[in-house]
C-alpha cells in the first residue's frame, strides 16, 4: 500500500462540480482508498508563457489516497477520469476541463516518459502547495522539504473557496487512512 498525493485543476465549465466529481471518481477506483482532501482554491491561469489574467481562472484542490495500484496504473486511471470529463491535450498548459497530476507517491522517485514523481514543478506552485497543506498540515514534498516551508518561501497567491472538502467529512488528514471516504482529526484552518 502506498500513499499518493493527487492535484486536481480545472478552468473550463463548472469547475467546482468537476473537481468534486473527479474526487469521487478517484475514490471509486478499485485499489484506491481516500485519506484526505483539501478545500478548493482559485488562481490565475498559468500558461507556458507565464500567468495569464485573460484566461479563465483555475480551481485547484488536492486529494490524498492510499493505493495498491502501481504508479502507472494509478496514472492510467487518472487519465481515464480526465477523458470522462472531456479533457483534451492540444495545447501544453492550455485551458482544460480537468487536470489530474500525481504529485507524490510516498517517497518514490520515478522518471519515465509518462510519469515523473515527485512532480517536478510542485514546489513552485502555490495552487498545489496551498491545498496540499490544507489536506495534510504535515506534508513533505520528497527531496524538497515541508510543504508549509515551501509555500511560505514561495508566497501564497491563491484564493480560498468557501466550500466543503472534496471528500465527505469536514475534517483534515490525521496520517491514517479511514477506508470510508471520510477524513479524521481535529478541524484545521489556515
Amino acid at each position: 500500500m502506498t500513499r499518493a498525493v493527487i492535484a486536481l485543476g480545472a478552468n473550463l465549465g463548472d469547475r467546482g462540480s468537476t473537481l468534486r466529481a473527479a474526487a469521487q471518481a478517484i475514490a471509486a477506483v478499485p485499489g484506491v482508498r481516500p485519506v484526505a482532501s483539501s478545500r478548493e482554491v482559485e488562481s490565475v491561469a498559468l500558461t507556458v508563457d507565464g500567468l495569464d489574467t485573460t484566461k479563465p481562472r483555475y480551481r485547484n484542490a488536492v486529494v490524498v489516497v492510499d493505493t495498491d495500484l502501481t504508479p502507472d496504473a494509478l496514472l492510467d486511471a487518472l487519465h481515464g477520469i480526465e477523458d470522462d470529463h472531456g479533457r483534451t491535450r492540444e495545447v501544453r498548459w492550455g485551458d482544460r476541463t480537468l487536470d489530474l497530476d500525481v504529485v507524490a507517491i510516498d517517497d518514490l522517485r520515478i522518471d519515465t516518459a509518462t510519469l515523473t514523481v515527485p512532480h517536478p514543478r510542485a514546489g513552485e506552485r502555490a495552487f498545489v502547495l496551498a491545498p496540499w497543506l490544507d489536506a495534510d498540515p504535515d506534508a513533505e514534498l520528497p527531496g524538497a522539504g515541508p510543504v508549509a516551508d515551501l509555500l511560505a518561501a514561495l508566497g501564497d497567491d491563491t484564493e480560498r473557496i468557501d466550500e466543503p472538502r472534496l471528500f465527505d467529512g469536514p475534517r483534515p488528514f490525521d496520517g491514517q487512512a479511514s477506508g470510508q471516504g471520510t477524513e479524521q482529526g481535529p478541524e484545521h484552518t489556515r
